[in-house]
């Protein structure tokens, strides 16, 4: 499980170091820094997937994505007694994300590329990875270090160099996962691979779900719904069926939820008291298909370490906002949970669940950070250096 997140210099989150438990609820309002704080955590997953330099390009590039204020914001600022202005750079342009959990911890900094004559000199290149053991950072409990094109990893007291010529644009990820001489890197690749992000299931009239679709075994419902009645069917039989009917009937008194099988093809049907017959997925409104794909997501027979559900409340009715809160607080139980939203009812709801974290951000300066959050109040944390 994660217990600390941190990133620096992204967006309007130019310093900010959370702590994580298994149920965080993440709410503020509009332009307060909740998409920005997710986008963070989606930029982080990409690491291990070979995809966080495209990904920052798709976000206008790391020029686009740097925090636009000041280096500094001095306390006369503050005050209003003089403008908030820049002054000469002191510090290297330098984006930073990194994460500590229960076993490992790692951090990755982002930076310009050396000058140069090539076509893509204007990509971004990554300057520093490290993964360490213990809640934060220390230099004796470093376990691989990447600086540059140079990666060792700890072997006893001393290190052992496991790349010399890593490019700028690769992580340590894509070369060293290495199952006996860096199985550090290759544990938390895949684990931070596993950590599933939903914030857009498609409910208009055309969405694959609502679709009779080829069913094949699938333990994990995909990003957009599309494979709802096989989720659903591989959750009755190699998951637990039960919490499915009962997530079903705390939401929709009186209903049950089957799947029809013809040639291979599956579709899902959701029978309700009082109707003659069951309707079919092309027959529901936006709201019931999207807590159904909710229930089937959250049902998952191989839970993440992370799952990250993004406005999970759109769509839905007010009155269904307390039996999805109840749904996410039971699928915390079995990972980690991360929600941004911003809808009273469900933040009301999910706040009254046990242990739950809610961060509430908010802006000074343009800058996010959390409400009633001190300078010692938050985790302890340290950034590697160049």
């Amino acid at each position: 499980m994660l217990t600390t997140l941190a990133v620096a210099h992204y967006r309007s989150l130019r310093e900010l170091v959370v702590p994580m438990t298994g149920l965080n609820l993440v709410t503020g309002a509009n332009g307060s820094g909740k998409s920005n704080l997710y986008r963070a955590l989606r930029l982080l997953a990409e690491t291990a997937r070979g995809g966080v330099i495209p990904a920052l390009a798709r976000e206008g590039g790391l020029a686009s994505t740097l925090w636009a204020g000041p280096e500094n914001i001095t306390a006369r600022m503050q005050r209003g007694e003089v403008p908030v202005q820049g002054t000469v750079r002191q510090e290297r342009v330098s984006l930073r994300l990194g994460f500590s959990g229960d076993e490992f911890g790692y951090a990755i900094d982002l930076g310009l590329p050396t000058p140069s004559s090539s076509a893509f000199a204007r990509d971004p290149e990554i300057k520093r990875e490290v993964i360490w053991s213990g809640p934060f950072l220390r230099g004796s409990n470093v376990l691989v270090d990447r600086q540059g094109p140079l990666v060792r990893v700890r072997e006893g007291r001393g290190w052992r160099v496991a790349a010399e010529h890593l490019s700028g644009f690769e992580s340590l990820f894509d070369h060293v996962a290495d199952p006996h001489s860096a199985p550090e890197v290759l544990t938390l690749r895949e684990r931070i691979r596993g950590w599933r992000f939903y914030d857009h299931f498609r409910s208009d009239h055309e969405a694959p779900a609502r679709l009779p679709q080829l069913g094949t075994r699938t333990p994990v419902l995909s990003h957009d719904g599309r494979d709802l009645a096989a989720a659903w069917r591989t959750a009755q039989e190699i998951g637990d069926a039960q919490a499915l009917d009962e997530a079903v009937e705390d939401a929709f008194p009186g209903a049950n939820v089957s799947i029809a099988m013809d040639d291979g093809r599956f579709l899902l049907m959701f029978d309700q008291h009082g109707l003659l017959r069951p309707l079919s997925a092309a027959e529901l409104s936006d709201g019931t298909l999207r807590y159904l794909l909710w229930i089937a997501a959250l049902h998952s027979p191989r839970a993440p370490e992370l799952m990250v559900l993004n406005e999970p409340e759109t769509s839905l009715h007010p009155d269904l906002l307390p039996a999805l809160a109840r749904l996410i607080a039971a699928a915390s139980r079995r990972c980690q949970v991360w929600v941004v939203s911003h809808a009273p009812r469900l933040i009301a709801a999910l706040e009254q669940q046990p242990g739950c974290n809610t961060l509430h951000l908010e802006k000074q300066f343009s800058q996010t950070g959390v409400a009633g959050q001190g300078l010692l109040d938050a985790p302890a944390w340290h950034w590697p250096e160049r």
